[in-house]
C-alpha cells in the first residue's frame, strides 16, 4: 500500500522517530515527488517528464543515450518518455546528417514555453517545504545532505575501484 504524505509523518513522529537516516530521506524524496507531481498535474505533465525537460531546458540536442545518462535511466524509460513527449509536442527527435544512429533530441517551442509555467511550481513545492525554517536552517540542511552525498560518492568509488577487495564501515550506524 502506498502511504500518503501524512501517514509518512505520522510514521515519522509516532512509530519510528529515530530509524535510519536513509528512510527518512527517501520518505522526504517522495513527500517532494507528491507535492510537485500533484502541481504538474494541473497542466497535463507526467512527472516523469519532468526530469527529461529540466535536462533538455538547459542542454538541448542531446542523444537519447546521453540524456539517459543525465536523468539516471535506462534507455528504454527514455525512449518511451520521448515517443510519449513527441506525441504531446514537446520535443522532436532528429537525425544529424553526420550520423543516422544517433537520434537527437530538442525541444519544440511548446516544450521550451513550459519552463515558465513549470518551474514556478517546483520553486512553489521548495518554499512550501521550508515554511517555519531560517535561511540559516536551511542553509544547513543544504550542507548536511551534499556532505552525505560526497560520502555515497566516495564510497561508490571505493566500491567500483577493481583493487577494493573488502569493505570497512566507517563508524557505528546512525
Amino acid at each position: 500500500m502506498k502511504k500518503d504524505t501524512q501517514q509518512l509523518l505520522r510514521h515519522w513522529q509516532e512509530a519510528v522517530p529515530n530509524d535510519r537516516l536513509a528512510h527518512l530521506v527517501r520518505d522526504t524524496a517522495r513527500a517532494y515527488t507528491r507535492a510537485l507531481q500533484a502541481r504538474l498535474a494541473q497542466h497535463q505533465v507526467p512527472f516523469g517528464h519532468w526530469a527529461f525537460l529540466r535536462i533538455l531546458w538547459h542542454a538541448d540536442g542531446l542523444t537519447q543515450r546521453e540524456l539517459s545518462a543525465r536523468a539516471g535511466v535506462m534507455e528504454p524509460t527514455t525512449f518511451a518518455a520521448m515517443k510519449a513527449m513527441e506525441a504531446l509536442g514537446y520535443i522532436e527527435r532528429r537525425q544529424s546528417p553526420e550520423n543516422k544512429k544517433n537520434m537527437y533530441i530538442y525541444l519544440t517551442a511548446a516544450g521550451r514555453a513550459l519552463q515558465k509555467k513549470l518551474v514556478p511550481l517546483a520553486e512553489q513545492t521548495n518554499q512550501i517545504s521550508t515554511q517555519g525554517l531560517s535561511a540559516a536552517q536551511v542553509q544547513s540542511t543544504r550542507e548536511v545532505l551534499l556532505k552525505l552525498l560526497e560520502n555515497l560518492a566516495a564510497d561508490e568509488r571505493q566500491w567500483s575501484d577493481p583493487l577494493c577487495t573488502h569493505f570497512k564501515p566507517p563508524g557505528p550506524p546512525i
